[in-house]
């Protein structure tokens, strides 16, 4: 089975530390927590950016200062967020992708729309393709965010249109209100209709994180984990952090003999070169 890429979701848009107390505002905060992540076996880290007070930010200053602590850091790759979720509505949609001029090498991206949890997540086509097209020409690889099967469609079409590269990842997000239910026969259903020899990996929220982890595992993709999705290590036990719960990723993985992959690692399974961004 190939070595297993584990993505560390250090922060998200909308976790506030009245549910944890440790989830990483500041730039210095994500940059450590991301460090940690890395130490604890993660590759990637999916991050999103926040103002002082923990509110989500579009401040392209803010998302240099998070890129420059973190490589400062490790060479852990970025998964920058690009999500408009939070976008407030006098603000150019493209100022949500403000920042992939600091070229992560990764960047999520939402090609389907949602109703994500108290209000509707509307990705409409013209505003994707235009986030497609920034990713390309900064040579940064997308992660189609899943919420459905519609979603894999939409990427078809883009894929088809040469838009988004056959290597782009697909991330199976799966429990958000709204979205598709957190079971065993969901996920297998997500995975069927992607694309041929797609790489993947998985995700759920809050209770539905670990199992849908271990499922991810034993069929060979590759796992979210992290304090924006889920904020417990047990019911009613918070976890220290997002090494925490990426500790508990790499035990399981290695009892079931499955090699954990290194950034290095990562950038050749997707087709990057180190140094790229």
């Amino acid at each position: 089975m190939n070595k297993l890429m584990i993505t560390a979701a250090i922060n998200g848009g909308i976790t506030s530390r009245q549910k944890h107390p440790s989830v990483p505002y500041t730039p210095d905060e994500i940059a450590e927590s991301a460090y940690q992540a890395w130490n604890a076996g993660a590759c990637i880290a999916h991050i999103h950016a926040r103002d002082i007070h923990g509110k989500p930010s579009y401040e392209k200053g803010i998302w240099g200062e998070i890129v420059a602590k973190v490589r400062e850091r490790c060479d852990i790759l970025l998964n920058l967020s690009t999500s408009s979720y939070n976008l407030p509505d006098e603000m150019p949609i493209e100022t949500a992708w403000n920042h992939v001029e600091f070229r992560p090498e990764i960047a999520s991206f939402n090609c389907g729309s949602v109703n994500h949890g108290s209000k509707p997540f509307v990705n409409a086509p013209q505003d994707y393709t235009q986030l497609a097209e920034a990713l390309k020409s900064h040579q940064i690889l997308p992660e189609v965010e899943v919420y459905h099967t519609g979603v894999i469609s939409e990427a078809n079409a883009l894929l088809e249109a040469g838009l988004i590269p056959e290597s782009t990842m697909y991330s199976l997000a799966l429990g958000i209100h709204g979205g598709t239910p957190a079971t065993l026969k969901n996920l297998l259903n997500l995975i069927d209709n992607l694309p041929e020899n797609s790489t993947w990996s998985a995700l759920a929220i809050g209770k539905h994180q670990l199992p849908i982890n271990a499922h991810t595992l034993l069929l060979g993709g590759h796992v979210r984990t992290g304090l924006e999705d889920n904020v417990y290590y047990h019911r009613g036990e918070l976890a220290s952090g997002n090494a925490q719960l990426v500790e508990r990723i790499v035990r399981l993985s290695r009892e079931l003999g499955r090699e954990i992959a290194s950034p290095d690692d990562a950038r050749t399974m997707l087709g990057l070169t180190k140094g790229q961004s």
